[in-house]
């Protein structure tokens, strides 16, 4: 008799729209980029299509250095969905950009590109501990992830 096991759900991937599928671009490239006005020079984070600063639909993408600092972090209890489950308990943080301190991205801390999402102990975790961004494929996508900051 076979085995009734299901294939394991994927996990998450992003959503990519017009606005952001730069992001995504640059990120396959290994690159963090931050759509910015290209009229005032203001960052916005998330991209949209006009400046709320000044109105302007002129946009460019600056590369960001891909250092920050654990602005919040969360350990989900229980998993919220079932692909993480295996990974519990995990956690999602929430990245203030070196250069950018308005700019806030959500992610993973781990301890290397492609570990898994468990890979660092709860109790390194801090806000305002810094990090470094790093890329990692998931289902063919390549998404940012955090490494702890080597001094």
């Amino acid at each position: 008799m076979a085995d009734a096991t299901p294939p394991p759900e994927p996990l998450l991937r992003p959503t990519v729209d017009e606005d952001g599928a730069p992001f995504w671009d640059y990120a396959a490239r290994g690159e963090l980029r931050v759509q910015a006005c290209a009229a005032c020079a203001a960052l916005r984070w998330p991209p949209r299509p006009c400046c709320p600063h000044c109105r302007s639909f002129d946009t460019e993408w600056r590369r960001m250095s891909g250092r920050g600092r654990i602005w919040s972090y969360v350990f989900p209890h229980p998993p919220l969905l079932p692909a993480y489950a295996a990974q519990a308990p995990y956690n999602a943080v929430v990245v203030e950009l070196a250069e950018a301190p308005r700019v806030r991205l959500a992610g993973n801390l781990v301890a290397a590109p492609d570990a898994p999402l468990d890979s660092v102990p709860p109790e390194r975790l801090r806000i305002g501990v810094k990090v470094q961004v790093v890329f990692a494929e998931v289902d063919g996508m390549a998404v940012p992830r955090w490494m702890l900051e080597r001094p």
